[in-house]
């Protein structure tokens, strides 16, 4: 069997959990982390701390957090609301990828209000600082479960390395968060979070096959809660009738075409019966086997976590690398349906089928994705080629942007002009398919690829612009920086940003003039001083003058400093390029209105 440290989405279905399988089935974590929840729900306190060897248990008491639910002061059922993640502060790598028009990460507001309480403890702060240097299991049942989870993400995210992206380094000491019928906490945006900073083999959710809590966030939530009210930890409180009425609501719920619900998995999820256990850490392959597992049997059986945890080291079934061959995935589907508790014939049989078929088809190999990108991005070179030798062409004169703006040789730029959108297309592509999961989730983060944006960016970025503003649309929409810039560019700038703040070797004094212009909306702020002059000419207001002035400065100043500091391409400074005109213009401004400046 194939070793792995980090589950992602680029192996077999089947085999990108097989470790975590492995360990749960040789290992005492599942009884030891299990006991620990049964210590924490018989106690008092939102926590408790134990050991086993040399491992810390940290689990945190589900009926203490389904107490507080009626202390929430905006009421009981906004409890399970779900809100942005990004103004708590402390889990700032899992909100930084977001883009102004992607959607936000967001959790339960429960949970995360009584972390963000439990941050505020003296007592939980040392108890942080005696584990940050060992091996450390957090672990809670139903809603304790949910803030085991944001107590495990706060524990990556300030761990000793000081960075998300580092968690996966030798330096970072083992951590495991294990969770029994925890309901969902996050959106889709934070399970993509946690899988872009490679965090998802961290967390281990353990479900019950007939377990209401962690489908319950699937369902509506203001039905749900007129339903449980104070059994909001588990249904074993409500009487048989009102019990049978519950599960029939949430298989209603389940066997729905139509499914609203905001929150998303993350993480590996180990799916039980009386028949076995399966490990599935595919998003979309957890919510259908969420449903389908709950509405298989004739018979409500209630599988106690404590049989679970006793019976797991003898069923789990452990994953191993499926061949490309039918029959033996075929083989596979069929032992995932009987461990599960679906079977082969049951309801939801095919459903399920369909559904782990289709994960493994989407996401069954990213980094061969990611080779077949490769190769289409040498495909496209020469169009990137084309655009250099452009370049090369125009330095002399009037310069590369002032050249492609004004069309200076109709046949040239409609050549170039095809070769850059031909390169957007693809670029597009690119950004299109990491959103879809379709690339690795370290994609961002290889320089080959960092590398090869950046270039695209500071080499056709300008081309842009200039067909921005040949074309008038600043007069329609408003300047390029506001309101003209694709998100291509934006998401680019947050890779090289990346890349810069990972490896920072200071700034290097460059000996002569960039090949190109290392901001790459250099010339968009260049359309926009070349307005504020065209206004300072005319105006008469004072004050209105004055801000002129102040804003025409910093350009200048700006400007100057790159010049100085040869981070620009020698075609800004040709003599009939827009920046050299606008310098010539400010320097008669200057002088005509030398009274002005003297104040």
């Amino acid at each position: 069997m194939e070793a792995r440290t980090e589950p992602t989405a680029s192996n077999s279905m089947f085999e990108t959990s097989h470790v975590l399988g492995s360990l749960l089935a040789s290992s005492s974590i599942l009884p030891q982390a299990w006991h620990h929840c049964s210590v924490a729900d018989a106690g008092a306190a939102i926590y408790v701390r134990g050991l086993c060897g040399n491992t810390v248990y940290v689990a945190f008491s589900g009926k203490y957090v389904a107490s507080s639910v009626a202390g929430i002061r905006a009421g009981p059922m906004k409890a399970f609301d779900i809100i942005e993640l990004g103004g708590s502060g402390f889990f700032r790598s899992l909100v930084g990828g977001e883009g102004e028009e992607e959607e936000k990460v967001k959790v339960q507001a429960l949970a995360l209000h009584l972390f963000l309480t439990l941050l505020s403890n003296p007592n939980y702060q040392i108890l942080l600082q005696e584990i940050k240097d060992k091996p450390v299991v957090f672990t809670g049942h139903s809603l304790g479960g949910s803030l085991a989870s944001l107590a495990a993400l706060h524990f990556l995210c300030n761990s000793s390395t000081g960075n998300f992206s580092s968690c996966n380094s030798t330096s970072t000491p083992p951590l495991l968060c294990v969770t029994f019928g925890s309901p969902q906490l996050g959106n889709e945006a934070f399970s993509h979070a946690i899988l872009r900073e490679r965090l998802g083999g961290h967390f281990c959710h353990v479900v019950s096959q007939h377990d209401i809590v962690p489908r319950i966030l699937f369902c509506p939530i203001g039905s749900i809660f007129s339903i449980m009210g104070a059994h909001m930890h588990s249904c074993n409180g409500l009487p048989d009738e009102e019990k049978a009425n519950l599960h029939k609501f949430v298989r209603a719920s389940a066997m729905a075409k139509e499914r609203e619900s905001p929150y998303w998995p993350f993480g590996n999820y180990v799916f039980c019966s009386k028949e076995g256990a399966v490990c599935i850490d595919n998003p979309t392959a957890v919510v259908q086997m969420l449903y389908v597992t709950f509405v298989a049997g004739i018979e409500v059986v209630d599988l106690s976590y404590r049989d679970i945890v006793e019976n797991i080291p003898q069923h789990l079934l452990l994953k191993k690398r499926v061949c490309d061959e039918e029959q033996n995935f075929d083989g596979g589907i069929s032992l995932v349906l009987e461990a599960s508790g679906i079977g082969t014939m049951g309801i939801g049989a095919e459903a399920a089928t369909e559904c782990l078929k289709a994960s493994k088809r989407a996401g069954r190999s990213p980094n061969l994705i990611c080779a077949e990108l490769a190769t289409k991005l040498g495909k496209i070179t020469p169009h990137r080629a084309e655009i250099e030798w452009y370049k090369m062409l125009c330095d002399d004169d009037m310069g590369y942007y002032d050249s492609f703006k004004l069309r200076i040789s109709p046949k040239k730029y409609s050549k170039v002009n095809l070769n850059r959108m031909k390169l957007g297309q693809f670029w597009d592509e690119v950004i299109k398919m990491l959103q879809n999961n379709s690339l690795p989730y370290d994609f961002p983060k290889r320089a080959k690829w960092v590398n090869a944006a950046q270039f695209y960016k500071l080499l056709v970025e300008p081309l842009d612009i200039a067909e921005y503003y040949r074309t008038e649309q600043h007069k329609t929409k408003g300047h390029y920086l506001i309101h003209g810039r694709e998100r291509r560019y934006e998401v680019f700038d947050k890779w090289w940003k990346g890349k810069k703040d990972l490896v920072d070797n200071g700034f290097i004094k460059r000996s002569k003039f960039a090949g190109l212009t290392q901001d790459s909306c250099f010339w968009a702020r260049v359309e926009q001083a070349k307005e504020l002059a065209e206004r300072f000419k005319t105006e008469k207001d004072a004050e209105v003058l004055q801000n002129l002035c102040k804003d025409l400065m910093e350009f200048e100043n700006y400007a100057k400093d790159l010049v100085e500091r040869k981070e620009v391409s020698i075609d800004v400074l040709a003599p009939r390029s827009s920046y050299s005109s606008w310098v010539e213009e400010w320097k008669s401004i200057k002088l005509a209105r030398g009274f002005f400046f003297s104040r």
